[in-house]
């Protein structure tokens, strides 16, 4: 029996899904329940949260260079213009809602630690949300790592992370745009994911 052909935007969708399979995970496309802005703040001000966010809007290129070192920021895929002036309206935001962020982590790559600087003013590099893009059973480890660190927080500050697509698809099993900032929690009853309670970007 033949079947017929995907939809192009159906198949698109199923083919970018088998290739991120990769990274060791199931991966499922979900979203946040729809909340309000308002609500993305609010939740941050009550506290027990933790901030996942994608670095800021990068020059063109998928993953790095094959020079690629840590600590040499000339040999990575950095921050585009519009993406430092994308962190910016992040603080920006932040500040008009007066908060601060407790803790920010980021990964060590340079296009995660300037858009932490800019957008939080701060940080410190925490090696297991560092990217593990093309690196097969990487990812598995430094997942578990997250959420060993993660699964009894509550407070009362909030936490930030600053990462990469693939972290944050394992973390959540969902997807998000380059700068995109998604308001989670441990979830008591999956214990290697963050539960997405709602997204916001600028």
């Amino acid at each position: 029996m033949t079947h017929p052909p995907l939809p192009r935007r159906s198949f698109l969708r199923a083919s970018l899904a088998l290739a991120l399979a990769g990274t060791g995970s199931f991966l499922v496309k979900v979203r946040a329940q729809p909340a309000a802005e308002g609500d993305f703040w609010r939740m941050l001000r009550e506290g027990g949260h933790v901030l996942l966010m994608r670095h800021a809007q990068t020059e063109p290129g998928v993953g790095d260079p094959a020079h690629f070192r840590i600590g040499d920021c000339s040999t990575q895929r950095n921050l585009s213009e519009a993406g430092r002036e994308q962190s910016r309206r992040v603080a920006t935001a932040f500040a008009r809602e007066g908060i601060r962020m407790d803790d920010v982590r980021s990964s060590a790559w340079c296009r995660c630690v300037d858009t932490a600087e800019l957008a939080f003013g701060k940080h410190t590099v925490w090696n297991p949300i560092n990217s593990f893009f093309g690196r097969s059973g990487a990812g598995d480890t430094q997942t578990r790592e997250v959420m060993d660190a993660l699964k009894d927080f509550k407070g009362p500050g909030n936490i930030a992370l600053v990462t990469h697509q693939v972290n944050i698809t394992a973390l959540t099993g969902g997807f998000t745009s380059m700068g995109e900032m998604l308001l989670t929690r441990p979830e008591p009853m999956s214990p290697q994911r963050l539960r997405v309670l709602a997204r916001h970007s600028v």
